[in-house]
Protein backbone atom coordinates (compact mmCIF):
# COMPACT_ATOMS: atom_id res chain seq x y z
CA UNK A 1 0.00 0.00 0.00
CA UNK A 2 1.26 3.48 -0.82
CA UNK A 3 0.04 6.92 0.22
CA UNK A 4 -2.90 7.87 -1.96
CA UNK A 5 -3.00 11.66 -1.58
CA UNK A 6 0.07 13.49 -2.87
CA UNK A 7 -1.22 16.96 -1.91
CA UNK A 8 0.07 16.40 1.62
CA UNK A 9 3.76 16.44 2.60
CA UNK A 10 5.22 13.00 2.18
CA UNK A 11 7.66 13.26 5.12
CA UNK A 12 7.98 15.03 8.45
CA UNK A 13 10.92 17.26 7.50
CA UNK A 14 11.29 18.85 10.92
CA UNK A 15 12.03 15.45 12.42
CA UNK A 16 14.60 14.65 9.75
CA UNK A 17 16.29 18.04 10.23
CA UNK A 18 16.50 17.53 14.01
CA UNK A 19 17.83 13.97 13.65
CA UNK A 20 20.49 15.04 11.14
CA UNK A 21 21.50 18.00 13.31
CA UNK A 22 21.93 15.78 16.36
CA UNK A 23 23.99 13.25 14.40
CA UNK A 24 26.33 15.99 13.14
CA UNK A 25 26.67 17.52 16.61
CA UNK A 26 27.34 14.06 18.00
CA UNK A 27 30.18 13.46 15.52
CA UNK A 28 31.75 16.84 16.34
CA UNK A 29 31.62 16.50 20.12
CA UNK A 30 32.53 12.82 20.24
CA UNK A 31 35.69 13.95 18.47
CA UNK A 32 36.16 16.71 21.04
CA UNK A 33 35.53 14.35 23.96
CA UNK A 34 38.04 11.76 22.72
CA UNK A 35 40.77 13.65 20.88
CA UNK A 36 40.65 17.01 22.64
CA UNK A 37 42.63 15.82 25.66
CA UNK A 38 46.01 17.01 26.79
CA UNK A 39 46.90 13.59 28.16
CA UNK A 40 47.55 10.51 26.03
CA UNK A 41 47.32 9.96 22.28
CA UNK A 42 43.73 9.07 21.47
CA UNK A 43 43.84 9.79 17.74
CA UNK A 44 43.72 6.19 16.56
CA UNK A 45 41.16 5.36 19.25
CA UNK A 46 38.92 8.17 18.03
CA UNK A 47 39.28 7.09 14.40
CA UNK A 48 38.16 3.58 15.29
CA UNK A 49 35.15 4.92 17.20
CA UNK A 50 34.31 7.37 14.42
CA UNK A 51 34.30 4.56 11.83
CA UNK A 52 32.03 2.47 14.03
CA UNK A 53 29.71 5.41 14.64
CA UNK A 54 29.60 6.20 10.91
CA UNK A 55 28.87 2.54 10.13
CA UNK A 56 26.07 2.51 12.73
CA UNK A 57 24.60 5.74 11.36
CA UNK A 58 24.59 4.45 7.78
CA UNK A 59 23.08 1.14 8.86
CA UNK A 60 20.47 2.99 10.93
CA UNK A 61 19.54 5.24 8.01
CA UNK A 62 19.25 2.19 5.75
CA UNK A 63 17.00 0.39 8.23
CA UNK A 64 14.89 3.52 8.74
CA UNK A 65 14.45 3.80 4.97
CA UNK A 66 13.52 0.13 4.72
CA UNK A 67 10.89 0.57 7.45
CA UNK A 68 9.28 3.36 5.41
CA UNK A 69 8.72 1.03 2.45
CA UNK A 70 6.03 -1.03 4.18
CA UNK A 71 2.82 0.23 5.82
CA UNK A 72 3.19 0.18 9.62
CA UNK A 73 0.05 -1.96 9.92
CA UNK A 74 1.88 -4.75 8.08
CA UNK A 75 4.93 -4.25 10.30
CA UNK A 76 2.68 -4.51 13.39
CA UNK A 77 1.50 -7.98 12.32
CA UNK A 78 5.09 -9.19 12.69
CA UNK A 79 5.62 -7.41 16.00
CA UNK A 80 5.38 -10.55 18.14
CA UNK A 81 8.17 -12.25 16.17
CA UNK A 82 10.29 -9.09 16.54
CA UNK A 83 9.52 -9.07 20.28
CA UNK A 84 10.57 -12.68 20.89
CA UNK A 85 13.69 -12.15 18.79
CA UNK A 86 14.63 -9.26 21.10
CA UNK A 87 13.89 -11.39 24.20
CA UNK A 88 16.08 -14.16 22.77
CA UNK A 89 18.92 -11.69 22.26
CA UNK A 90 18.52 -10.44 25.83
CA UNK A 91 19.02 -14.04 26.99
CA UNK A 92 21.92 -14.56 24.59
CA UNK A 93 24.03 -11.85 26.26
CA UNK A 94 24.50 -14.16 29.26
CA UNK A 95 26.28 -16.70 27.06
CA UNK A 96 29.20 -14.36 26.45
CA UNK A 97 31.87 -13.25 28.86
CA UNK A 98 30.89 -10.17 30.88
CA UNK A 99 32.50 -6.84 30.06
CA UNK A 100 33.37 -4.78 33.17
CA UNK A 101 31.25 -7.20 35.19
CA UNK A 102 28.03 -6.80 33.19
CA UNK A 103 26.28 -8.81 30.45
CA UNK A 104 25.01 -6.22 27.98
CA UNK A 105 26.57 -6.89 24.59
CA UNK A 106 26.70 -9.51 21.85
CA UNK A 107 30.13 -9.36 20.17
CA UNK A 108 29.88 -9.22 16.38
CA UNK A 109 33.57 -8.78 15.64
CA UNK A 110 33.72 -5.24 14.33
CA UNK A 111 30.75 -4.24 16.44
CA UNK A 112 29.30 -5.05 19.88
CA UNK A 113 25.52 -4.99 19.73
CA UNK A 114 23.45 -4.06 22.80
CA UNK A 115 20.08 -5.89 22.65
CA UNK A 116 18.49 -3.72 25.36
CA UNK A 117 18.32 -0.88 22.81
CA UNK A 118 16.49 -3.12 20.34
CA UNK A 119 14.18 -4.32 23.12
CA UNK A 120 12.80 -0.79 23.54
CA UNK A 121 11.68 -0.69 19.90
CA UNK A 122 10.34 -4.25 20.14
CA UNK A 123 8.23 -3.40 23.21
CA UNK A 124 6.80 -0.35 21.42
CA UNK A 125 5.85 -2.44 18.37
CA UNK A 126 4.32 -5.37 20.24
CA UNK A 127 2.38 -3.15 22.65
CA UNK A 128 1.12 -0.96 19.82
CA UNK A 129 -0.17 -4.01 17.99
CA UNK A 130 -1.70 -5.58 21.12
CA UNK A 131 -3.41 -2.36 22.27
CA UNK A 132 -4.92 -1.62 18.86
CA UNK A 133 -7.73 -4.10 19.62
CA UNK A 134 -11.33 -2.79 20.01
CA UNK A 135 -11.68 -0.22 22.80
CA UNK A 136 -14.29 -2.31 24.64
CA UNK A 137 -11.75 -5.12 25.13
CA UNK A 138 -9.28 -2.72 26.75
CA UNK A 139 -11.59 -2.41 29.75
CA UNK A 140 -10.97 -6.03 30.75
CA UNK A 141 -8.30 -6.35 33.47
CA UNK A 142 -6.82 -9.43 31.74
CA UNK A 143 -5.88 -7.29 28.73
CA UNK A 144 -4.06 -4.88 31.04
CA UNK A 145 -2.29 -7.75 32.83
CA UNK A 146 -1.07 -9.23 29.53
CA UNK A 147 0.18 -5.84 28.35
CA UNK A 148 2.00 -5.41 31.65
CA UNK A 149 3.57 -8.84 31.22
CA UNK A 150 4.91 -7.83 27.78
CA UNK A 151 6.74 -4.97 29.49
CA UNK A 152 7.94 -6.82 32.58
CA UNK A 153 9.60 -9.73 30.75
CA UNK A 154 12.23 -7.62 28.92
CA UNK A 155 12.33 -5.25 31.93
CA UNK A 156 13.42 -8.14 34.16
CA UNK A 157 16.01 -9.44 31.69
CA UNK A 158 17.56 -6.00 31.21
CA UNK A 159 17.52 -5.38 34.96
CA UNK A 160 19.59 -8.47 35.73
CA UNK A 161 22.25 -7.68 33.09
CA UNK A 162 22.39 -5.26 35.05
CA UNK A 163 21.29 -2.14 33.14
CA UNK A 164 18.98 -0.22 35.45
CA UNK A 165 18.65 2.82 33.18
CA UNK A 166 17.44 0.92 30.12
CA UNK A 167 15.10 -1.19 32.26
CA UNK A 168 13.49 1.88 33.84
CA UNK A 169 12.83 3.49 30.44
CA UNK A 170 10.53 0.61 29.47
CA UNK A 171 8.05 1.57 32.21
CA UNK A 172 7.06 5.09 31.09
CA UNK A 173 6.95 3.85 27.49
CA UNK A 174 4.48 1.12 28.42
CA UNK A 175 2.26 3.25 30.66
CA UNK A 176 2.12 6.14 28.17
CA UNK A 177 1.09 3.76 25.37
CA UNK A 178 -1.56 2.07 27.54
CA UNK A 179 -3.00 5.43 28.61
CA UNK A 180 -3.25 6.72 25.02
CA UNK A 181 -4.69 3.43 23.75
CA UNK A 182 -7.55 3.57 26.26
CA UNK A 183 -6.66 1.29 29.17
CA UNK A 184 -8.84 2.47 32.11
CA UNK A 185 -7.05 5.07 34.20
CA UNK A 186 -7.93 3.44 37.52
CA UNK A 187 -5.98 0.31 36.55
CA UNK A 188 -2.92 2.36 35.63
CA UNK A 189 -3.14 4.44 38.83
CA UNK A 190 -3.39 1.34 41.01
CA UNK A 191 -0.29 -0.20 39.46
CA UNK A 192 1.63 3.08 39.65
CA UNK A 193 0.67 3.50 43.32
CA UNK A 194 1.67 -0.08 44.14
CA UNK A 195 4.88 0.31 42.16
CA UNK A 196 5.76 3.54 43.98
CA UNK A 197 5.20 1.80 47.32
CA UNK A 198 7.40 -1.13 46.27
CA UNK A 199 10.15 1.24 45.08
CA UNK A 200 9.99 3.13 48.38
CA UNK A 201 10.25 -0.07 50.41
CA UNK A 202 13.07 -1.31 48.17
CA UNK A 203 15.04 1.91 48.68
CA UNK A 204 14.54 1.67 52.43
CA UNK A 205 15.73 -1.94 52.35
CA UNK A 206 18.80 -1.16 50.23
CA UNK A 207 19.84 2.06 51.96
CA UNK A 208 18.90 1.56 55.60
CA UNK A 209 18.50 -2.13 56.43
CA UNK A 210 21.53 -3.94 57.94
CA UNK A 211 23.31 -5.97 55.27
CA UNK A 212 22.42 -9.34 56.77
CA UNK A 213 18.70 -8.46 56.76
CA UNK A 214 18.53 -6.98 53.26
CA UNK A 215 16.09 -8.67 50.89
CA UNK A 216 17.32 -6.98 47.70
CA UNK A 217 20.79 -7.60 46.34
CA UNK A 218 22.43 -4.69 44.56
CA UNK A 219 26.03 -4.16 43.55
CA UNK A 220 27.83 -1.93 46.03
CA UNK A 221 28.50 0.72 43.37
CA UNK A 222 24.74 0.92 42.69
CA UNK A 223 24.03 1.44 46.38
CA UNK A 224 26.72 4.10 46.55
CA UNK A 225 25.22 5.98 43.60
CA UNK A 226 21.89 6.06 45.43
CA UNK A 227 23.56 7.21 48.66
CA UNK A 228 25.28 10.04 46.81
CA UNK A 229 22.01 11.10 45.16
CA UNK A 230 20.08 11.15 48.45
CA UNK A 231 22.98 12.76 50.32
CA UNK A 232 23.45 9.85 52.72
CA UNK A 233 26.68 9.11 54.52
CA UNK A 234 28.67 6.06 53.48
CA UNK A 235 29.75 5.48 57.07
CA UNK A 236 27.89 2.72 58.98
CA UNK A 237 26.14 3.54 62.25
CA UNK A 238 28.49 3.83 65.25
CA UNK A 239 31.49 4.05 62.90
CA UNK A 240 34.89 4.81 64.35
CA UNK A 241 36.65 8.06 63.33
CA UNK A 242 38.87 6.07 60.99
CA UNK A 243 35.86 4.36 59.36
CA UNK A 244 34.18 7.74 58.94
CA UNK A 245 37.29 9.12 57.27
CA UNK A 246 37.47 6.17 54.86
CA UNK A 247 33.73 6.44 54.15
CA UNK A 248 34.09 10.15 53.37
CA UNK A 249 36.93 9.39 50.96
CA UNK A 250 34.78 6.75 49.23
CA UNK A 251 31.84 9.15 49.08
CA UNK A 252 33.95 11.83 47.39
CA UNK A 253 35.03 9.25 44.83
CA UNK A 254 31.45 8.36 43.93
CA UNK A 255 30.26 11.97 43.83
CA UNK A 256 33.30 13.01 41.79
CA UNK A 257 31.77 12.36 38.36
CA UNK A 258 28.61 14.35 38.94
CA UNK A 259 30.57 17.14 40.66
CA UNK A 260 32.86 17.45 37.64
CA UNK A 261 29.89 17.32 35.25
CA UNK A 262 28.27 20.21 37.15
CA UNK A 263 31.51 22.19 36.99
CA UNK A 264 31.65 21.57 33.22
CA UNK A 265 28.09 22.73 32.69
CA UNK A 266 28.52 25.78 34.91
CA UNK A 267 31.89 26.87 33.53
CA UNK A 268 30.71 27.19 29.92
CA UNK A 269 29.06 30.57 30.47
CA UNK A 270 27.08 32.06 27.61
CA UNK A 271 29.09 30.94 24.57
CA UNK A 272 31.51 28.37 26.01
CA UNK A 273 35.28 27.96 25.85
CA UNK A 274 35.35 26.84 22.24
CA UNK A 275 35.24 23.50 20.44
CA UNK A 276 37.97 21.15 21.71
CA UNK A 277 38.94 23.78 24.30
CA UNK A 278 37.07 22.34 27.29
CA UNK A 279 39.58 21.98 30.12
CA UNK A 280 37.38 19.72 32.26
CA UNK A 281 37.45 17.13 29.50
CA UNK A 282 40.97 17.78 28.19
CA UNK A 283 42.56 17.47 31.63
CA UNK A 284 40.62 14.31 32.43
CA UNK A 285 38.33 15.64 35.16
CA UNK A 286 35.28 14.35 33.34
CA UNK A 287 35.31 10.53 33.40
CA UNK A 288 37.26 9.60 30.27
CA UNK A 289 35.51 6.31 29.73
CA UNK A 290 32.06 7.94 29.38
CA UNK A 291 32.69 11.62 28.50
CA UNK A 292 31.81 10.81 24.88
CA UNK A 293 28.51 9.07 25.71
CA UNK A 294 26.92 9.47 29.17
CA UNK A 295 28.44 12.93 29.77
CA UNK A 296 28.45 14.30 26.22
CA UNK A 297 26.03 17.05 27.30
CA UNK A 298 28.58 18.32 29.84
CA UNK A 299 31.20 18.49 27.10
CA UNK A 300 28.85 20.54 24.89
CA UNK A 301 27.83 22.81 27.77
CA UNK A 302 31.46 23.59 28.62
CA UNK A 303 32.63 24.16 25.06
CA UNK A 304 29.55 25.90 23.64
CA UNK A 305 27.99 27.25 26.81
CA UNK A 306 24.35 28.18 27.33
CA UNK A 307 23.83 28.80 23.60
CA UNK A 308 25.13 25.33 22.67
CA UNK A 309 23.06 23.69 25.39
CA UNK A 310 19.91 25.46 24.18
CA UNK A 311 20.68 24.40 20.61
CA UNK A 312 20.74 20.76 21.74
CA UNK A 313 17.52 21.21 23.73
CA UNK A 314 15.93 22.99 20.77
CA UNK A 315 16.73 20.10 18.43
CA UNK A 316 15.28 17.62 20.92
CA UNK A 317 12.25 19.87 21.32
CA UNK A 318 11.75 19.86 17.55
CA UNK A 319 12.19 16.07 17.45
CA UNK A 320 9.61 15.51 20.21
CA UNK A 321 7.18 18.11 18.82
CA UNK A 322 7.41 16.45 15.40
CA UNK A 323 6.70 13.08 17.01
CA UNK A 324 3.59 14.46 18.73
CA UNK A 325 2.52 15.96 15.39
CA UNK A 326 2.85 12.52 13.81
CA UNK A 327 0.75 11.03 16.65
CA UNK A 328 -2.00 13.61 16.11
CA UNK A 329 -1.99 13.00 12.34
CA UNK A 330 -2.05 9.19 12.59
CA UNK A 331 -4.94 7.58 10.79
CA UNK A 332 -5.72 5.02 13.51
CA UNK A 333 -5.13 4.09 17.14
CA UNK A 334 -2.26 1.79 16.19
CA UNK A 335 -0.32 4.64 14.62
CA UNK A 336 -1.11 7.03 17.46
CA UNK A 337 -0.03 4.50 20.11
CA UNK A 338 3.20 3.63 18.29
CA UNK A 339 4.05 7.32 17.88
CA UNK A 340 3.45 8.06 21.57
CA UNK A 341 5.69 5.12 22.49
CA UNK A 342 8.55 6.49 20.38
CA UNK A 343 8.11 10.04 21.71
CA UNK A 344 8.14 8.73 25.30
CA UNK A 345 11.31 6.78 24.52
CA UNK A 346 13.03 9.95 23.27
CA UNK A 347 11.80 12.13 26.12
CA UNK A 348 12.81 9.59 28.79
CA UNK A 349 16.36 9.34 27.45
CA UNK A 350 16.76 13.10 27.14
CA UNK A 351 15.30 13.83 30.58
CA UNK A 352 17.30 11.16 32.41
CA UNK A 353 20.62 11.83 30.66
CA UNK A 354 20.56 15.62 30.95
CA UNK A 355 19.10 15.34 34.47
CA UNK A 356 22.04 13.09 35.36
CA UNK A 357 24.50 15.67 33.99
CA UNK A 358 23.05 18.45 36.16
CA UNK A 359 22.37 16.38 39.28
CA UNK A 360 18.59 16.04 39.01
CA UNK A 361 18.58 12.24 38.74
CA UNK A 362 21.04 9.52 39.81
CA UNK A 363 23.75 8.42 37.38
CA UNK A 364 22.24 5.60 35.32
CA UNK A 365 24.25 5.43 32.09
CA UNK A 366 21.63 6.25 29.44
CA UNK A 367 22.86 7.76 26.15
CA UNK A 368 21.51 10.95 24.60
CA UNK A 369 19.56 9.97 21.45
CA UNK A 370 21.64 10.32 18.26
CA UNK A 371 24.21 12.44 20.11
CA UNK A 372 26.11 10.07 22.40
CA UNK A 373 28.70 7.60 21.18
CA UNK A 374 27.22 4.12 20.83
CA UNK A 375 26.41 2.18 17.68
CA UNK A 376 23.47 0.18 19.04
CA UNK A 377 21.83 3.33 20.37
CA UNK A 378 22.27 5.21 17.08
CA UNK A 379 20.85 2.33 15.02
CA UNK A 380 17.79 1.88 17.21
CA UNK A 381 17.00 5.58 17.53
CA UNK A 382 17.23 5.99 13.75
CA UNK A 383 14.96 2.96 13.45
CA UNK A 384 12.46 4.75 15.71
CA UNK A 385 12.69 7.84 13.45
CA UNK A 386 11.92 5.59 10.49
CA UNK A 387 8.90 4.15 12.30
CA UNK A 388 7.47 7.63 12.93
CA UNK A 389 8.11 8.69 9.34
CA UNK A 390 6.27 5.55 8.26
CA UNK A 391 3.23 6.51 10.36
CA UNK A 392 3.29 10.01 8.88
CA UNK A 393 3.87 8.76 5.35
CA UNK A 394 0.84 6.44 5.41
CA UNK A 395 -1.48 8.73 7.40
CA UNK A 396 -3.72 9.39 4.36
CA UNK A 397 -3.97 5.78 3.19
CA UNK A 398 -7.33 4.09 3.71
Amino acid sequence: MTPSNHSYPRLEWGMLFAALGLLLLGAAFIYSATSGRLVGSPGEWYEERFVRQLFAALLGVGLAGAVCLVDYQIIARWAMIFYWLAVGMLLLVFVFEPVAGVHRWIPLGFFNFQPSELAKIAVICVLGNYLSRPVDELRFPIVFVKALGMILLPFSLVLIEPDLGSAIVLLPIGFAMMFVAGIPGHLLLRVIACGSLVVGLALADVLFAPKKFQLIELEEYQKNRLRVYFGLSFAPPNATPQEKKEAAREQRKFSYNIDQALISVGSGGLAGKGWCQGTQNALGYLPRGVAHNDFIFSVIAEEKGFLGSMTVLGLYGLLIFSGLRVASAARDRLGKTLAIGVVTLWFSHVFINIGMNIGLVPVTGLPLPLLSDGGSSVICFLLSVGLLENIYLYRRSY
